[in-house]
């Protein structure tokens, strides 16, 4: 997908969340400038007008670039620009003085003093605003507020404002201020949870993995372990009665050789999930996960009464297809649909976090280059004459469908689809896991 909406919907939640945060902080010098410097085009003669444009400017462009890289220290990506923090706070404060100064007493307008507190009221406002993104702490945003608040009233009366007004500016920039430093303070933290929560998720999916890779190890360890002890024993048995010239030494090691080719039998069944990929089992665990992980799961159609064979390479789409929904997208909506008709049953993954399956796979042929999940399916689906179909459906849908003919004689019974009570297993398999 190109175009604007294409670049937008191809970033994560994080980076939607900071890219809007970055250009909130990109608006504000131009809500500045038009707040409090433009006005003064109607209420102070020239030049004085142009020379508070012209500071009230070059404040904003200060603050906004101080803005864009204090944000990439809260990111970790770049130190915490303390030169500019220390220029934008004194520009803040000398723009401040000048402007009220200049105001006050350059020629006089229609009404000087207002345009005066009100380029006064917001560099200070929009400065300290600014400055709040480098502070931790509330208190600390408290004392910066208040000390502009009772700056502001010191420096006013000095410059020719009366007491009463001094006070108004001094409450305005309380009010201001206050506004702008917890905008700041809001947005470093929404954007700091966010990001957070992305990683929690990921490592919720990294300790499924592990987690399967675990009752991998331990059903390995249970087929192995069993035979070879029995291997060694019937070994060592033959061994003795070699020796001894018996006869039943050849059907001891006739009989190590049917044990030997039962384990290599019950060990392609453990790595390649044949013994726990139950078609039930595995929509049930999907929308489990997919639940739990915060994503609207919906699983429908007849479950039972399919073939095991079809069960099986079914339930492997289904346990693929929903670890990279988890590990690959950005969903907030899984759907989950099983169809039988005209002899073939169609199941259909859908979700709204594309790519969904991975990345570049939307084609139904398995490319060089391209993720290694979608092969490994098509393998599977191929024994039981499965087609596999992965691919965009629209502008923000990403549709996985594995197609598989029934034998004339399978007629599944019509079954509700799993509940969501239901004991939920991890998806993600330490053999053949889908990446990108």
């Amino acid at each position: 997908m190109g175009g604007r909406g294409g670049w937008w919907r191809g970033k994560s939640t994080p980076a939607k969340v900071e890219t809007y945060t970055r250009w909130s902080f990109h608006t504000f010098p131009f809500i500045e400038v038009a707040t409090f410097a433009l006005p003064a085009f109607g209420y102070v003669p020239a030049p004085v007008n142009w020379i508070l444009f012209l500071l009230v400017s070059t404040h904003a462009a200060v603050a906004a670039v101080t803005a864009s890289l204090t944000l990439d220290w809260t990111r970790g990506r770049r130190p915490l620009p303390v030169r500019l923090l220390w220029a934008l706070g004194t520009a803040t404060v000398v723009i401040a003085v000048v402007s009220l100064v200049v105001a006050l007493h350059g020629p006089r307008g229609a009404d000087n003093g207002a345009a005066a507190g009100t380029v006064f009221v917001g560099v200070l406002s929009f400065g300290i605003g600014t400055l709040a993104l480098a502070v931790r702490g509330t208190r600390r945003m408290v004392y910066g507020v208040l000390g502009a608040a009772v700056g502001a009233g010191a420096v006013a009366v000095p410059a020719g404002v009366s007491a009463p007004g001094a006070a108004v500016a001094a409450g305005a920039v309380v009010l201001a201020a206050g506004f702008f430093t917890f905008t700041s303070a809001f947005s470093v933290w929404l954007l700091n949870a966010v990001y957070e929560l992305d990683e929690a998720r990921e490592t919720r999916a990294r300790l499924a993995v592990a987690e399967e890779r675990l009752r991998f190890g331990r059903d390995l360890h249970d087929v192995m372990g069993r035979n070879l002890a029995v291997v060694a024993l019937k070994s060592e048995l033959a061994v003795q009665l070699a020796r001894r010239g018996r006869p039943e030494a050849v059907e001891q090691m006739v009989e190590v050789q049917r044990i030997a080719r039962e384990t290599q039998r019950e060990v392609r069944e453990v790595v390649r999930g044949y013994r726990e990929a139950d078609l039930r089992t595995e929509l049930a665990g999907a929308q489990g996960v997919l639940t739990a992980a915060g994503i609207d799961c919906e699983v429908s159609g007849p479950v039972t009464g399919l073939p095991a064979e079809i069960q099986s390479a079914l339930g492997w789409v289904v346990r693929e297809a929903t670890t990279n929904v988890l590990r690959h997208g950005d969903a907030a909506r899984c759907a989950v649909s099983l169809r039988v008709a005209e002899g073939r049953v169609t199941l259909t993954v859908e979700n709204d976090g594309a790519p969904g399956i991975g990345s570049g796979s939307g084609t139904d042929t398995a490319e060089p280059g391209r993720g290694s999940g979608l092969a490994g399916l098509r393998e599977r689906l191929r024994e039981v004459d499965g087609v596999l179909r992965a691919g965009p459906a629209g502008s923000d849908l990403f549709r996985l469908t594995a197609e598989v003919p029934l034998p004339p004689d399978s007629v599944p019974e019509q079954a509700p689809a799993p509940e969501p009570g239901g004991s939920p297993r991890p998806v993600p398999h330490p053999v053949s896991e889908v990446t990108s």
